[in-house]
C-alpha cells in the first residue's frame, strides 16, 4: 500500500515538474502575454474570444500548450514552439527562407492558426485547441531564445550561474528575469501595459515575419552579451529587464491586434 502511494505521488511530482521545466516565458511570462492580449481585444473580438473559450481567460489558456507536453500523444507539437537558426540571418535572407518553409515551426504554425480560425465553419473542440495554441505561439516567438541558434538549442545548452544557482541562458530568458521581479501575473501586466497609441500602431502593422526577425536581431544581441559559465546576477537583470518587458508588451499588443483581424 505504501508502495504504491509513494509510486503514485512520483508520478504526480513528475506530471507537476515537467510542464513547468520546459516551458517557454514560464507559466507567468505567458500569463502577462494572455493578460495584455486580452485588454487590448476590441469589443467583437473579445466576444468571440469569450465564445470560444468560455470562462477560462486568455492568461489562464496561454499556458495550455506547455501542461500537455506530458501527454506523449501531443508531443507532435513540441517543434511548434520555436524556430532556430544557424547563424545571425538578414531580413531578405530570412524573408527568402519562409517563402520556402514548409515545416512544423513557430511561423508556420501562427500562420496556419490564424488562417483556420477564420473559418467560421470550424468545430468548437478545434476552435479551442487553435485558439489556446495561437495564444501561446505568439508569446512563445517573443522569447528571443525561441529564434536563437540551433548549436545550442535555442540557449539551453550555454551553462550560466543564475545569482550562484546553475542555470542555462534559455531558463534565464524564460522565467528567472521575471520571477525575480516577485509580481503576480496581473501585478505585472499593470506595470508594463502602457504602451503609447503610435506603439500600439507600429506593432500590430508588422508582419509575422518581422515579428520574427526582431526577436532573432534581439537573440544575437543577447548572444553576444554572455559566456558559458558566466555568472548572472543584478547587473544582468538591470541590463535586461526592461528588455524582456518591452517583448512581453510587444507579444500581447501583436496577439491582440492579430485577433481583432481574424474576428473584428
Amino acid at each position: 500500500m505504501q508502495v504504491k502511494f509513494f509510486r503514485n505521488l512520483v508520478l504526480f511530482g513528475l506530471f507537476i515538474y515537467l510542464p513547468f521545466q520546459s516551458m517557454a516565458w514560464g507559466m507567468l511570462g505567458h500569463r502577462i502575454v494572455g493578460e495584455v492580449a486580452e485588454a487590448h481585444l476590441n469589443k467583437k473580438a473579445l466576444k468571440k474570444v469569450q465564445d470560444i473559450l468560455g470562462p477560462e481567460t486568455m492568461a489562464i489558456a496561454s499556458t495550455w500548450a506547455d501542461f500537455i507536453k506530458s501527454d506523449t500523444s501531443y508531443r507532435y507539437l513540441n517543434n511548434w514552439h520555436y524556430l532556430d537558426f544557424d547563424e545571425d540571418m538578414p531580413y531578405n535572407s530570412m524573408l527568402a527562407f519562409f517563402q520556402q518553409d514548409a515545416g512544423a515551426d513557430v511561423y508556420t504554425k501562427i500562420n496556419f492558426l490564424a488562417n483556420e480560425l477564420k473559418d467560421k465553419k470550424l468545430p468548437q473542440d478545434k476552435k479551442v485547441f487553435d485558439l489556446r495554441m495561437l495564444i501561446h505561439l505568439v508569446g512563445d516567438v517573443h522569447q528571443p531564445m525561441h529564434v536563437g541558434h540551433k548549436a545550442d538549442l535555442g540557449g539551453n545548452k550555454i551553462k550560466v550561474m543564475w545569482f550562484g544557482e546553475t542555470s542555462n541562458l534559455h531558463r534565464v530568458w524564460d522565467e528567472q528575469i521575471i520571477e525575480s521581479q516577485e509580481l503576480s501575473y496581473t501585478e505585472y501586466t499593470a506595470a508594463i501595459d502602457h504602451p503609447t497609441k503610435d506603439e500600439i500602431k507600429k506593432w500590430q502593422s508588422d508582419s509575422v515575419s518581422q515579428w520574427i526577425f526582431d526577436t532573432h536581431q534581439l537573440s544575437e544581441r543577447i548572444y553576444s552579451d554572455v559566456k558559458p559559465d558566466q555568472r548572472l546576477s543584478y547587473d544582468y537583470e538591470y541590463k535586461y529587464l526592461s528588455v524582456v518587458n518591452d517583448q512581453l508588451l510587444k507579444g500581447g499588443i501583436r496577439l491582440a491586434g492579430l485577433l481583432n483581424s481574424i474576428f473584428g
